[in-house]
């Protein structure tokens, strides 16, 4: 037998199915459907054996699937939209679309000699107007259902592509593109009000049986239901009390200080007048925002010099800390410390010199329990050194300090999560334009349906910093769809993950899923 020729062969089969039309689907309600989609390649220029392990998988499903008589759809898009695209085009003097199109033609002639059964008739590129006039659509559904939304909020931005990074696109520290140190700022921002699901969403875990453990554990980490007790401090010198939020409240006995988040409208006032303050802040502020990062960083804290009072022991005064490790968005943006009991507010207590007391011991413990040296004591246990909670389990502790703040008026019982809702808006030009237009009269104005899509400039120049749609001369400028006075179009974009579902974590695409079930009722 003569040898194997893969080069000769392929195009002969190759040739032989495309003229066959041997992959396109067609419809055909007496067979049972089945549709194949792997993950969208990004047309970075070249496939690589990471696209050929990806697709050879996908292939193998089809091909046996349709071997078993199925209706098969299995298509190929592109994830189009970035920001290498962008990047590219001011480093090549190109335009992003260009680039684009032009590895899209590289990469799916390199896909093509692979001999996928692909219906490359059902080829789409999310940057395709058509395609991107949809995900307008469903913005301004999920708008009009109150799943879309646009506040002030601190984001991470990159200063080098001067962009909103999500916390998944900060590695380090850094921005995942530049490698640039990220910095906070508060901006106007559009958010997907994905935290409307918390619940449903942590129900639908139980369901995802096939899942392993520790995934379904990661993901219930991500969304972290807690439940806990909003409390207030009354704060000596001030009319005004501090909120707290704390899943341990049978700790108040161990309380060793109050800390505030850099980002605390009293942080700012206390800036203000206090420029060692303000430079703490800043300094807070080159962290970014995501967690991993604020974590991984060493404990550091301002002394505001002001001081709360135990809500229990009102001769007890306790330092109020401005703290890096504390964030705005979960909770009130401020806690209360007990050291025994936390290992980062034991770190933070070492650092600066503040009490230990311990309040809880472990239920077997016999005559005094162990000294708290470097770890502290997270477990389960009775209370010790905490007054009328002395002997109280865990869990009773927690109920009675609730009911007795909540019948003094400054307690109340509160579920809160990890989970934030989703920043999606980014100030570059390559990415689906979000359809809204500012007008100075009617306010936020959805573009109508019928004018959708918005369509992105061809004319727009990378030859500065900043978002090109931002300093185009014209395609900003519109009448107000309502009034029809000047206003100004939205010139932020959607966020990359925004566009392609595969992108987005299996929580997230559930929560597309149920965001289209809503609209549809």
């Amino acid at each position: 037998m003569s040898r194997y020729d893969p080069a000769a062969s392929e195009r002969k089969w190759q040739a032989a199915w495309e003229s066959a039309r041997s992959f396109v689907s067609s419809k055909d309600d007496a067979l049972p459907k089945y549709y194949v989609l792997e993950m969208f390649p990004y047309p970075s220029g070249r496939i690589h054996m990471g696209h050929v392990r990806n697709y050879t998988l996908g292939d193998v499903v089809a091909r046996h699937k349709r071997s078993l008589g199925f209706n098969v759809l299995h298509p190929m898009g592109w994830d189009a939209f970035g920001l290498p695209a962008e990047n590219a085009a001011r480093e090549k003097g190109t335009h992003p679309k260009q680039w684009t199109l032009n590895n899209i033609a590289t990469m799916r002639a390199e896909l093509q000699r692979m001999g996928l059964s692909i219906d490359w008739s059902r080829e789409i590129a999310t940057c395709h107007p058509g395609y991107y006039a949809h995900q307008q659509k469903l913005f301004l559904d999920l708008l009009k259902a109150g799943l879309a939304y646009r506040k002030k909020a601190w984001v991470n931005w990159d200063p080098i592509d001067q962009t909103v990074l999500a916390n998944e696109q900060v590695i380090d520290g850094k921005g995942w593109r530049s490698g640039a140190p990220v910095e906070k700022r508060e901006l106007e921002q559009w958010f997907f009000a994905i935290t409307k699901f918390a619940d449903g969403l942590l129900a639908a875990l139980d369901s995802l049986t096939e899942w392993p453990e520790r995934v379904r554990i990661m993901q219930r980490n991500w969304i972290g239901r807690s439940e806990g007790l909003r409390l207030k401090f009354e704060i000596v010198g001030r009319s005004a009390p501090i909120e707290i939020y704390t899943t341990r409240p049978d700790t108040l006995f161990g309380a060793a200080f109050l800390a505030l988040s850099p980002d605390h409208p009293l942080a700012a006032e206390i800036a203000a007048k206090d420029a060692k303050a303000r430079t703490f802040i800043a300094e807070c502020h080159s962290l970014g925002t995501s967690e991993e990062a604020i974590e991984g960083a060493e404990k550091r804290g301002y002394d505001t010099g002001l001081k709360a009072r135990h809500p229990f022991h009102k001769d007890q005064v306790l330092p109020v800390y401005l703290a890096n490790f504390v964030l705005m968005e979960y909770g009130t943006g401020a806690i209360f410390g007990c050291p025994a009991h936390d290992q980062r507010d034991l770190d933070f207590a070492r650092k600066y010199s503040l009490p230990v007391r311990r309040v809880v011991a472990p239920t077997e413990a016999a005559g005094e329990p162990a000294e708290i040296k470097d770890v502290a004591y997270v477990g389960d246990g009775i209370l010790i050194n905490s007054d009328f909670l002395n002997g109280l389990p865990v869990a009773k502790a927690k109920d009675e300090v609730a009911k007795r703040l909540e019948a003094a008026g400054v307690g109340k019982r509160e579920v809160n999560y990890r989970l934030r809702d989703w920043g999606v808006s980014r100030q570059r030009y390559w990415g689906c334009p979000i359809p809204i237009v500012h007008c100075p009269k009617c306010g936020v104005v959805p573009v109508p349906e019928k004018d959708l899509p918005v369509l992105l400039p061809e004319d727009a120049r990378f030859d500065q910093s900043g978002n090109p749609l931002e300093h185009h001369p014209t395609w900003k400028h519109v009448a107000c769809p309502q009034c029809k006075a000047a206003a100004r179009r939205e010139t932020d974009t959607f966020d990359t993950f925004v566009r392609s579902e595969e992108h987005t974590s299996e929580l997230q695409s559930r929560l597309h899923l149920v965001c289209r079930l809503l609209l549809e009722k």
